[in-house]
């Protein structure tokens, strides 16, 4: 990448989530960089994923993955907030080492929801693909338009978070995963669910993206 793609963020709560972030980047202490804070937001995501998979043993494991959610916001929004502040990004650099995690932790994350006894693994596999598939067409995007995406729907990284928060508090609620269709639980149908909708968004995506292109090279 030669060029910084313009940020496309048109999600609920960007505006609010941007005042924040900027409210937190003018006290951030010195010795706190980019580098540390991406470091920290995938420390988060591990504590999700340890917080998932210990569910099987107890229920109360749960509140790690709520804490390790909070933790991967911190982490995940405020390194590049704060490179951007600082003025001292490094384009090519942070966009490699951001996404890059940002994978590692889509994997850890939406697998520790699978490997907790409320969602099938197979489920949650199929929704982390649709995430990944969607990620895909935001950094191809990003290449060959000059445009990162970072919401669809409405909805950013942030407002998913608050979903998978809110679905994690549903599990400590009910401590057990309902039934509905046969051997597929309520959890099971809402992130199966999810997955559609992000496969979905990505073929819908990929179209749009074609036709945009296609009369730039006849």
């Amino acid at each position: 990448m030669t060029e910084t793609p313009e940020r496309i963020q048109r999600n609920v709560l960007a505006v609010a989530e941007r005042r924040l972030l900027t409210w937190l980047c003018g006290r951030m202490p010195s010795w706190v960089t980019p580098d540390r804070l991406t470091s920290l937001g995938m420390v988060g995501s591990v504590m999700v994923f340890v917080g998932y998979a210990a569910s099987e043993w107890a229920a109360a494991w749960l509140w790690l993955a709520i804490f390790g959610y909070l933790v991967h916001w911190f982490g995940d929004s405020m390194d590049g907030s704060l490179a951007r502040f600082r003025r001292v990004e490094r384009p090519n650099y942070g966009y490699f080492l951001d996404h890059s995690c940002d994978g590692v932790a889509t994997v850890l994350i939406i697998g520790g929801i699978g490997c907790s006894p409320f969602v099938r693994l197979d489920v949650a596999l199929f929704a982390a693909i649709g995430y990944l598939l969607l990620s895909v067409h935001a950094y191809l995007a990003a290449k060959v338009c000059g445009e990162l995406k970072l919401s669809y729907l409405a909805a950013g990284p942030t407002e998913l978070r608050l979903m998978l928060i809110g679905l994690t508090l549903a599990m400590l609620l009910l401590d057990d995963a309902p039934d509905v269709f046969g051997q597929m639980s309520g959890f099971d149908v809402f992130v199966g669910v999810a997955g559609a909708v992000l496969v979905l968004l990505f073929l819908n995506q990929s179209i749009l993206t074609c036709r945009r292109l296609a009369p730039l090279e006849p």
